[in-house]
């Protein structure tokens, strides 16, 4: 069986506030370390039946970014449920919330920033 490795390096500050975060996986088509300004890793723990989450972004990431980070990251999670489960209908209503909750930020983007 073959294995992958992903390993994810944070430097912080002084305050333990995330500055720099790198990542690399093996097997990967991207042999390099790259960079990223967040992260969000999720793991199902079956016996307790919860969600073990690590949200890490760094002071540099704009609200912006935040923004297009989490559409796409819902967009994508509905990709995966759809792909998993064939649930057409509960996918198209995620990513309807996806749509609105981003339409809703550019609107108070563009409200704060008259």
């Amino acid at each position: 069986m073959e294995r992958s490795t992903i390993t994810i390096k944070v430097k912080l500050d002084k305050d333990k506030i995330p500055q720099q975060i790198e990542w690399n996986a093996t097997g990967s088509t991207v042999e390099h370390t790259q960079q990223a300004k967040g992260i969000m890793l999720a793991f199902w723990d079956g016996e307790e039946k919860t969600a073990m989450r690590i949200d890490l972004w760094t002071k540099e990431m704009m609200v912006d970014e935040m923004a297009d980070f989490f559409y796409q990251t819902l967009i994508t999670m509905a990709d995966t449920y759809n792909r998993a489960t064939h649930q057409q209908g509960l996918t198209d209503e995620m990513k309807e919330f996806a749509k609105s909750f981003y339409q809703k930020f550019r609107d108070i983007q563009l409200k704060e920033n008259k």
